[in-house]
């Protein structure tokens, strides 16, 4: 079967709405809003009684939409805040939801150390709680060795050998062991998977839920970090140990960590866990570019490199790999970074 082009899904997207609310096509006003990483595509609604709704366009053979269905529902019926689905065709891809507006959370922070940027964190913290307190995690697929190995790889695949092509560090497998093994040695809650602020709609002052899909029942600090160590903040280590320690607490209080581990091991464990991701997200923003030709991705890598640096400087056994990634990486990677800015590669 022929692929349909995005044209011709946008037809077929049109074709089901107006159906949806009984409106002639030639009249529906229907316009893209925004696109991601994956194959989504997401138009704006205006219905005639001027309200809105978010129509995404999800592609059955590259996207699945079952899981943010059942996420939607299940979610959304313990309590927490994610788009109501108002329409659902998973054997065409079509979904249609709230509209949450155009406001993600980091329009609204203001620097790394501006109390508005910290109060904002301090929100979504609090909503982090609500979901880990809320959300069930014996139905979501499990974040296990194989999934947060098939992530590390990303890293030594895509970004040390598909873009920089240099070799993997010595120290590589015993880090992505430890790694792996501090993940799977935390309780188990429901992950977002991408808790960063880009996922974190504001709505009347109200923080919502959305890109929820690829939830999984895996580490408690994994969503913790993605927001501490996103794409949009570097904290100094100070203010990131004090947010730790304060959801260590709180987590403490009402049992999802074991009132039995220490600050100090936890702190270890978050730190651990920020350095998976930054691996992670190190191989998947090569991967986006050379594979998926997306744009926009390549530039972020120097402020994951931070992350992931700040993260290993709290594992001193793994100081090869800091001291290989000064050395060696940093350097290739900035090369490689002014070599595309002077356009000399394509």
């Amino acid at each position: 079967m022929t692929e349909a082009t995005p044209q011709e899904r946008t037809d077929r997207l049109r074709h089901w709405a107006a159906a949806n609310h009984g409106l002639p096509e030639d009249s529906l006003d229907l316009h893209l809003a925004a696109g991601d990483a994956s194959f989504r595509r997401y138009f704006r609604l205006r219905l005639p009684d001027d309200t809105s709704r978010i129509v995404m366009d999800a592609p059955p053979r590259q996207e699945d939409s079952r899981p943010f269905v059942t996420i939607a529902q299940a979610w959304r019926a313990a309590g927490l805040p994610v788009p109501g689905l108002h329409a659902v065709d998973l054997a065409a891809g079509f979904l249609e939801l709230d509209d949450l507006g155009d406001t993600p959370l980091q329009a609204c922070f203001r620097g790394n150390d501006h109390p508005e940027t910290l109060a904002w964190h301090e929100r979504a913290i609090d909503l982090l709680h609500r979901l880990q307190n809320r959300a069930i995690p014996a139905s979501l697929p499990a974040y296990d060795a194989t999934l947060l190995g098939r992530e590390l790889d990303l890293f030594p695949d895509w970004c040390l050998g598909e873009w920089l092509g240099i070799a993997v560090p010595e120290g590589w497998m015993a880090l992505r062991e430890a790694l792996i093994a501090s993940a799977l040695g935390q309780p188990v809650v429901a992950v977002h998977r991408d808790f960063d602020a880009m996922n974190l709609m504001i709505q009347n002052d109200r923080l919502y839920l959305i890109d929820f899909q690829d939830a999984v029942a895996g580490p408690i600090s994994y969503d913790l970090i993605s927001l501490l160590r996103g794409r949009y903040c570097r904290f100094p280590p100070a203010r990131f140990a004090a947010w730790v320690e304060d959801f260590r607490r709180r987590a403490t209080a009402d049992c999802r960590l074991p009132r039995s581990l220490p600050e100090t091991t936890f702190l270890r464990q978050v730190n651990a866990m920020a350095a998976q991701r930054a691996l992670k997200v190190l191989g998947i923003f090569c991967r986006l570019t050379l594979r998926d030709a997306r744009q926009g991705y390549l530039e972020r890598l120097p402020h994951f490199l931070d992350h992931l640096e700040d993260s290993l400087a709290a594992l001193p056994e793994h100081e090869d790999i800091t001291a290989w990634l000064a050395a060696e990486f940093r350097p290739a990677l900035f090369r490689r970074l002014d070599a595309l800015s002077r356009g000399r590669e394509t």
